[in-house]
């Protein structure tokens, strides 16, 4: 860590409620410094910072900055996202007034240079798959601390906190590397996870190949003397002097065998290069969290937890909120809330609820994120919506951005090929479903479709008790 970060005493974040920078929020504050900052939305994650008793403003203005905040730019420490637009009042005023100003990514690569780092990135999984190394470390009693991109339901939060220790270097960190904005190469970890490296956040980027130049620049900062742990099949492996290992859910050094489904449950042994861990049942479903507990799983072994504390800690573990998140299960009816943004996660996703109920009939709302994703993705999203039976399609959630034309939800609406689909407000949503008899509902996006959660739930727990 940084000697001045001792000469800090306040602590403000622009952006506070996303789910990393909550994290990083939550550290601060537990570590005896003042704390507020500026969110959107007053989402269920904010809410919950407030009665934190952190400071959190839905104003962007400068008036609305804690006044001790503003006093002495030397004492105050601000903490950004990129995903604030350029045009932020806030922002500006800082930038004007000489405030140090730092994204979460480089004060992540301040926390964690004294720890032993694990650091778990790809376009896909790496919140459940960082969740799960956590979880694995915590069951087995390994000093460790965790910055996640989600809420553990096991712990009910996204960090994690380490035993006190003199001895730093021997703690561990489970760190979630974000490729958003290249913010990941503030990170030098000693192990690493890469679960993908497709396309995305090509508004960043530009092309596919600048995504993958910049996971090679990633895999080249692990330490020599430490471990990557790839999805097989990735390009990446030569820009690294670390120890490469690969895992995938059929192939690699680490796969699964005897994938079946019992009771509602997916259970499936792993396989490693010095045995097997037979019959893991997972609570968590899905064919890409087999894959995800697979990658954890092989980090684990490699640190030297016992196959029997693997085992235990992946049949307890209870998944992330808003990943594959069960909210109904009442006599067969089902809603399943989850954070998919990409088509590849959305096929995930949706095949895996197919697989765990085959022949129901499968509701999905869907809110786009992103009007550059939806543009760059459009025919991928088309075709993984389409394995819906029923699509309600939700406005585009603009995010950072701003419109572009021609883009919109209307466009994709057309090239999704099923024929029970339309566009639906997120206003009116509810009271279509309530005229509605539904099956298995699920609700799918980054934006903020997550405040219409608990709404639905009721009303479906309500409908399904009628029924």
């Amino acid at each position: 860590m940084s000697s001045s970060m001792t000469d800090w005493k306040y602590i403000y974040f622009v952006g506070i409620g996303g789910i990393g920078m909550s994290a990083l929020a939550r550290w601060f504050k537990a570590n005896g410094f003042q704390v507020a900052g500026y969110d959107k939305t007053m989402t269920p994650l904010v809410q919950k910072l407030t009665e934190e008793d952190i400071e959190v403003t839905l104003e962007d203005s400068i008036e609305s900055i804690p006044a001790a905040f503003i006093e002495d730019p030397q004492q105050t420490l601000i903490i950004y996202t990129p995903a604030v637009p350029v045009q932020h009042k806030q922002m500006n005023y800082f930038r004007d007034q000489n405030f140090l100003i730092l994204k979460r990514s480089q004060v992540l690569g301040l926390l964690t240079r004294n720890l032993r780092t694990i650091g778990v990135a790809g376009t896909h999984g790496k919140t459940t798959t960082s969740s799960l190394v956590a979880h694995i470390l915590k069951h087995a009693n390994v000093n460790s601390t965790a910055f996640l991109g989600g809420i553990t339901q096991n712990y009910g939060t996204n960090l994690l906190l380490n035993e006190p220790s003199e001895k730093l270097e021997e703690v561990f960190c489970v760190v979630e590397a974000d490729e958003f904005d290249r913010s990941f190469l503030t990170l030098f970890p000693e192990i690493a996870i890469v679960t993908s490296t497709d396309a995305d956040h090509l508004d960043i980027y530009g092309e596919h190949e600048a995504v993958l130049q910049s996971f090679r620049e990633y895999v080249g900062q692990i330490d020599d003397e430490g471990a990557l742990f790839m999805k097989d099949g990735l390009e990446i492996a030569n820009s690294t002097k670390a120890k490469v290992y690969t895992y995938s859910l059929k192939s690699g050094d680490y796969h699964s065998a005897n994938i079946h489904i019992k009771n509602a449950r997916f259970v499936f042994d792993l396989v490693y290069p010095d045995g097997v861990i037979s019959n893991i049942a997972m609570k968590i479903p899905g064919y890409h969290n087999i894959e995800n507990s697979i990658a954890a799983s092989a980090v684990a072994l490699y640190i030297g937890i016992s196959p029997e504390n693997i085992k235990e800690a992946l049949e307890s573990y209870r998944g992330v909120k808003r990943r594959f998140e069960y909210q109904v299960e009442e006599e067969g009816n089902v809603y399943i809330d989850d954070y998919a943004h990409h088509p590849a996660e959305i096929e995930a996703f949706l095949t895996s609820v197919k697989g765990l109920y085959p022949g129901r009939h499968v509701t999905t709302i869907f809110q786009p994120h992103l009007f550059s994703r939806t543009r760059d993705f459009a025919d991928g999203f088309a075709e993984s919506l389409s394995l819906a039976d029923r699509l309600f399609l939700l406005e585009i959630y603009p995010a950072r951005e701003l419109p572009i034309e021609g883009v919109n939800s209307e466009m994709l609406l057309e090239k999704v090929t099923i024929a029970d689909k339309q566009l639906v407000s997120k206003e009116n949503v509810l009271n279509i479903l309530r005229e509605l008899d539904t099956d298995i509902v699920v609700t799918i996006g980054a934006g903020d479709i997550d405040t219409l959660v608990l709404p639905m739930r009721d009303l479906l727990r309500n409908s399904f008790a009628n029924n």
